[in-house]
Parts: structure tokens; sequence; C-alpha cells
């Protein structure tokens, strides 16, 4: 089975058969589609749909993709993951990490705010003063302490408490972000090590299989500052077009006394 055909058996397992209108008066032995009904569904033969799932058919069209998608209810990410699977789409070779002038210009109004950009890959590229204050100088990091994703799994943020549902949410939208940039960047060698490292944690491996495909957007976090406590912070990610870089923005949740912390820490 190749990654085509794994990703197309785990959507079919995700889908409610009654959502889509079937329904079966006898036990069911897959928790979501039976090969049959995706076919059905989709308008193509089953034993398409099953040489598709072993790896044995050849490259599907953009239509069947299409049909599969709307079968599967695949969202747009997951329908574009799709396409570049089949090949139907551009793949660039490495993951840009050059911040662009027009970047910096935002960045640079945006002084009284915790923001940093990342690269695809969730490497860290710049991190304002601000961002400095509130979660410690990256300058001296190791590559391994610029990587969100490694962070994450791996616990090493010491200024960052999260609860068990937001860090359930923030796990699970992060894998999902970084199966798009697998698709994306198929022959980037720094992506693949990334997720060959991150296959060691259980909590990853469980995401990373049930190959979601989605863009991370925000998360709730609060910063553990040594000097001013605890700051609630909201953020929220803006993906650029052209250099798919992430510009992320820390703002105080509100409700709260972090917009006093911040102003204090700057």
């Amino acid at each position: 089975m190749n990654e085509l055909g794994a990703a197309l058996r785990a959507w079919r397992d995700r889908v409610d058969p009654a959502a889509v209108g079937l329904t079966s008066a006898n036990p069911r032995r897959v928790a979501g589609l039976r090969r049959d009904e995706l076919a059905m569904l989709a308008g193509i033969s089953v034993e398409y749909v099953a040489r598709l799932e072993q790896g044995r058919a050849a490259t599907p069209s953009s239509q069947v993709c299409s049909c599969l998608a709307r079968a599967l209810r695949l969202s747009t990410e997951e329908e574009a993951y799709l396409m570049r699977l089949a090949g139907l789409a551009a793949a660039s070779d490495r993951v840009p990490t050059l911040i662009p002038r027009s970047l910096w210009r935002v960045i640079d109004q945006l002084g009284d705010t915790p923001l940093a950009v990342y690269d695809a890959a969730w490497r860290l590229l710049h991190g304002n003063p601000l961002f400095v204050a509130v979660f410690g100088d990256p300058a001296d990091a190791t590559a391994d302490d610029r990587n969100a994703m490694i962070i994450q799994f791996e616990s090493r943020n010491r200024r960052v408490r999260q609860t068990d549902a937001e860090r359930a949410y923030f796990e699970q939208s992060l894998v999902a972000d970084l199966r798009a940039t697998s698709a994306r960047y198929p022959h980037d060698p720094d992506v693949a090590a990334l997720i060959a490292r991150l296959a060691g944690n259980e909590r990853f491996r469980r995401l990373w299989a049930q190959r979601a495909v989605a863009t991370h957007e925000s998360a709730h976090k609060t910063a553990v500052h040594p000097q001013v406590g605890a700051i609630p912070l909201d953020a929220n990610v803006l993906t650029t077009q052209n250099t798919d870089l992430r510009l992320v923005v820390l703002t105080p949740r509100t409700g709260t006394d972090a917009r006093k912390k911040l102003d204090r820490l700057r």
C-alpha cells in the first residue's frame, strides 16, 4: 500500500455511512464505508477502488480524484493533498525560508504584539522583541529547540502551559498541517527527517496515522514568564501565499490581565 492508498483507506474508515444515506440492518464489520459503497458514491468500479488502495492502479485522473473527494467528504485541504498524491499538482523541492520585504513591513508595525515567523516545517525564522521577552531568546538555541513541532512533542518549552484540551487540539492541528507540507515538498530531506524523528513519539504516530490534512490557523496557550507570571494568549496563524511562511500573532486573551503583562514586558 502506498501513501495514496493509505490515505484513501483512512478517509473511507472515518465516513459515517448514515451521514451519506447508507443504512444496513446487519452489523457492519468496518467502521466507515465499505469499498463497494465508496465505489458506488464515487461512480467508479469497486475493483478500481481496491487497486488504488493497494497501490496497484495507475495514477487516477483529476475527475476520479474529484469524485472520490466528494464521496469521502474531504475538506479543501484534503482534496488538494489527494491531488498532490495523485501527481496532479506541481511540487517544490525545498521549503522556502526567505522572509519577503512585504512581511517585514507587517512585522515592523506590530511591535506591541508578540509575533514570530515559521517556515512550513515549523522552524522558527524570526521572533520580534516581545516574542523573545515572553518565550525566551532563541538566538543560541539548537535547531531542535527552534522547531515548534519538536518542542511540542518532546515537551521542550517550559514557558508554555496548555490544558489537556488545548494540547490535544494544538497537536492534532499541527500534525494535519505537517502532512499538507509533506505533500507540497515531498523531496525536502528536512521534512522527511522531521517526520522520521517525530515518529518515535506515540502521540505523533497516532495523529499521523489518521492522515488528516488541514492548515493550522489558531491555538490557545498560556505563557509562563519568570517575572510577570502567567500570560493567557490566543495564537492566530497567517500563511503567506507565495512563500508558505507562517506568521504567528499572539494576542492577549480577552478578560485576562495579559495585555497589562505584555505592556510591562515591552
